[in-house]
């Protein structure tokens, strides 16, 4: 049968009331002054790296209504902002702020349609208490040293589905660093998952966190044909007192390592429906079937090397589960695209529990098992890919516009507007998006090798493209990303479809020519 997770708190609790009853004093670091970023790490690294705000103005809020502002207030939906937070943030000071920068919502932090923002707790700490972080169809976004505590979906209040921070619909570059995420039971209480990723999310990492006392840690996929996420990274959390979804994955790519896992109470890392975990030097304690595939028959798989299994217990399989224990073994292989340093598994307890959190000064592990403070300036990353550069190549096309002979598509578009209107060789006529953001596609029958794009704004338009992405219609890939519009030059690639993907805009962007060229 069971357990409440809120009943396994019991003992938690009595701890805590020993210590006061005996005058312990349990010690609370102080959190971060200053919003000390370091840089990104794993997947969040890759697709041209996860930056957050760099560059940008910075300012402060202590209400979830001063966050929205600051994102309301800025120039467009991509211009950088870093927002330090201190104090508690909840339903009572967390109103929907309107603006052309921003689509926010009342009772929930709403990251929805915008890019380049950094949230950091500074000072004495930030607390999102019953209030969850939702990121909606956006991009390059760091939340660093917040602590999301008690978020519902069942009960009162609600916020955010249940989730502590959830990400869904085309989310993209998410870098979490030193949360603390936290609930008070299990799904019978009303909470959900703590960290959970659906809708298209990709390079995502979480490092440095501690997760504990819920249901359900956190899955990458909604569903068993839900598998259009991937690329997640996860190092250096602290697991605790979590039933199961350490994470779940459902298909995608999963790099899992120097994680520490205490009483994962049911099961730990659930890789199917085809996911591909690597799983390297982790610390697995007081705990059952911690790797494998649990509740379905649709079989993931593991990479497995250097861990540590301590009073760890395994089922049985059966038809619906698959242990990897008790002695886990690689069934595939994966390949990690970036670098990084692995602390032996023998001192994960240690180096976890002295960095993993908020308020723990953003110390890090120096790859050698020892905390140390990272650099307090925030820099780009150094991705694999290069980083993409934000100005179009100025250069002028050579040779045939490809996207006379072509088709279109894409996603909404505006009314009275036509996606072969980019491709018709008529600067008076024009695609445009249904809202701020959308993407338009050039598509042949047969391969066409593509190294240049020229999107040619309509008149009285010029200008208010944002951010964008220029994307392999044909896997997804991303060629290029940055921002205005203009020459675009791509690697070469061949090809059946070319799309350009407007992450970010101010007014209402316009396309009248979306030309394609070999050379």
């Amino acid at each position: 049968m069971r357990r409440p997770v809120a009943l396994r708190l019991n003992a938690v609790l009595a701890t805590l009331a020993v210590a006061a009853a005996t005058g312990v004093v349990l010690s609370m670091p102080e959190a971060a002054s200053a919003a000390v970023t370091g840089s990104a790490t794993g997947y969040a690294t890759q697709n041209g790296g996860t930056t957050g705000g760099a560059g940008g103005t910075t300012v402060r809020a202590t209400t979830g209504t001063a966050i929205h502002t600051a994102l309301c207030n800025r120039a467009s939906s991509s211009t950088p902002i870093t927002i330090e937070v201190e104090g508690t943030i909840n339903h009572g000071n967390t109103a929907k702020v309107s603006g052309d920068s921003c689509n926010t919502a009342a009772g929930v932090i709403e990251l929805k349609q915008i890019s380049n923002v950094t949230i950091v707790g500074v000072g004495s700490g930030a607390v999102f208490d019953q209030l969850g972080i939702h990121i909606r169809q956006s991009s390059n976004i760091i939340i660093q040293n917040v602590t999301v505590k008690n978020v519902k979906k069942s009960g009162s209040p609600t916020s955010n589905g249940g989730d502590a921070i959830g990400m869904e619909s085309d989310v993209r570059n998410v870098w979490v660093d030193h949360t603390t995420l936290e609930a008070s039971g299990g799904e019978s209480e009303g909470f959900d998952g703590l960290f959970d990723m659906k809708a298209n999310t990709q390079y995502v990492t979480l490092s440095y966190s501690t997760l504990r006392n819920s249901g359900r840690g956190g899955l990458v996929g909604s569903s068993e044909t839900e598998l259009s996420n991937g690329y997640i990274t996860y190092h250096h959390n602290l697991y605790e007192n979590i039933d199961s979804r350490v994470p779940l994955l459902r298909g995608g790519i999963a790099h899992i390592y120097n994680n520490y896992y205490v009483k994962l109470n049911e099961s730990g890392i659930n890789s199917r429906a085809g996911a591909r975990a690597k799983v390297d030097n982790n610390y697995f304690k007081d705990s059952k079937d911690v790797l494998g595939t649990f509740y379905t028959d649709a079989a993931g798989y593991w990479q497995v090397s250097g861990n540590t299994f301590d009073n760890v217990t395994w089922s049985a399989p059966g038809s619906e589960n698959n242990p990897a224990g008790p002695d886990p073994k690689s069934n595939t292989t994966v390949s990690i695209p970036y670098a990084y340093s692995l602390d032996a598994a023998s001192c994960v307890p240690g180096i976890v529990t002295a960095t993993a959190g908020a308020n723990k000064g953003l110390k890090v592990s120096d790859g050698n098992c020892s905390p140390q403070t990272p650099d307090p300036t925030t820099g780009p990353t150094d991705p694999t890919p290069d980083p993409t550069d934000p100005t179009p190549d100025p250069t002028q096309p050579s040779g045939t516009n490809l996207s006379l002979a072509a088709g279109a598509d894409g996603s909404s578009k505006a009314s009275g507007t036509s996606y072969g209107n980019v491709r018709d060789g008529d600067l008076s006529t024009y695609w445009s998006p249904a809202g701020a953001t959308g993407s338009v596609s050039v598509k042949w029958g047969s391969a066409t090798s593509v190294s240049r794009i020229n999107i040619r704004e309509a008149s009285g338009s010029t200008g208010a493209i944002g951010s964008w992405r220029v994307l392999n219609g044909d896997t997804g890939a991303v060629l290029k990303s940055g921002s205005g519009a203009g020459v675009i030059a791509v690697p070469p690639t061949s090809l059946k479809k070319i799309t350009f993907e407007i992450t970010g805009s101010t007014g209402t962007p316009k396309v009248a020519e979306f030309e394609t060229y070999a050379g």
